[in-house]
């Protein structure tokens, strides 16, 4: 199933690259990956070959890690509280991420010579500062999954409310942080890709890792000490790695919901429950969901792109909606 799941991902990251919003032809393209593989003469100009290889496929990219992020760590918070509908917005990361850019578009000017842009910078702060007191509330409160998802909620209300007292300040921004809230993947190049990928590979590969201890954990925390398990100390190391996938994500395509709730659930129909399967596979499943979803939203009105949050949200309402009438008597 991997394999096949693989195989997936390598075609639409194929398809994707061939084909754009700039009508190249894709056996043009084709024609251009070759020649960068073998030496030989570019049918490209070198203003396509650049939309090719500095723009198109840095996107593409930049969306299946993007993708295998958020859903890698939806299945992840669903295992830890063993919970149909848990997201990895679950614990605030979205919120602090969203009050932190909103901050800096007010405030901050977009610096020149900077690596990164402070936008993306201040949201992956926000974000895990978001999650961190959540957590320290959550732990304050006495512990808990029940009550750290009442932090959580408590935490982006509080967070939501800063956000807007700041847009207020000054409403000339307010359709530029609107517009990041949708989502989006306007990239400048690679600098993005290699500045995310570090965090979401330590943090997927945890992850994987702890597939088996989320299978013991879904039968009890008794059963799990049983078995020489610590399972506080599993939820925080799971809590921690997903939280910081879903910073490393939001700070470069802003807020992109439903899917950490699409993608785990839909591996769970086809490949089983177990989270030895069923995290690898969200990573791949993820991967190629962003990036089909990030396709549209770039061709489907171009020279004109949709937010790729509208994308999503076209998806992920619907199955949203089936989720919960699916699991409604295990969520009364």
């Amino acid at each position: 199933m991997l394999a096949t799941a693989v195989a997936g991902l390598v075609a639409v990251v194929a398809v994707s690259t061939l084909l754009g919003a700039a009508n190249l032809g894709w056996t043009r393209v084709v024609a251009e990956v070759w020649a960068q593989l073998t030496g030989g003469t570019s049918p490209l100009s070198a203003t396509e070959a650049a939309i090719v290889w500095e723009v198109r496929l840095p996107r593409v990219v930049l969306a299946g890690l993007v993708g295998a992020a958020l859903a890698v760590s939806g299945a992840a918070f669903q295992g830890v509280f063993r919970n149909p509908l848990a997201d990895p917005y679950l614990l605030g990361a979205a919120a602090g991420a969203g009050m932190a850019a909103t901050i800096v578009v007010v405030a901050a000017p977009q610096t020149a010579g900077w690596i990164v842009g402070p936008l993306p910078l201040a949201a992956f702060a926000g974000a895990i500062g978001g999650v961190s007191l959540t957590w320290v509330l959550g732990r304050s409160a006495g512990g808990g999954t029940a009550v750290l998802l009442l932090a959580g909620v408590a935490v982006a209300s509080f967070l939501t409310a800063v956000q807007t007292f700041a847009q207020q300040l000054n409403t000339d921004t307010i359709k530029q942080v609107y517009s990041w809230m949708l989502g989006g993947l306007n990239t400048s190049g690679w600098t993005e890709v290699l500045v995310t990928v570090p965090y979401i590979a330590v943090a997927a590969a945890v992850l994987c890792l702890c597939g088996r201890l989320l299978d013991v954990l879904a039968v009890g925390d008794d059963e799990a000490a049983s078995l020489g398990i610590n399972p506080g100390r599993v939820r925080v190391v799971v809590l921690l790695s997903a939280s910081l996938a879903t910073a490393a994500a939001v700070s470069v395509s802003g807020l992109i919901g439903f899917v950490g709730i699409v993608v785990p659930h839909v591996v769970r129909l086809l490949a089983g429950a177990s989270y030895r399967v069923v995290v690898p596979l969200s990573l791949a499943g993820g991967a190629m969901f962003l990036i089909i979803a990030d396709h549209i939203a770039r061709t489907a009105f171009a020279p004109a792109e949709l937010p790729i949050g509208v994308i999503t949200a076209f998806t992920g309402a619907p199955f949203f909606l089936l989720v919960l009438r699916m699991y409604r008597s295990k969520l009364r």
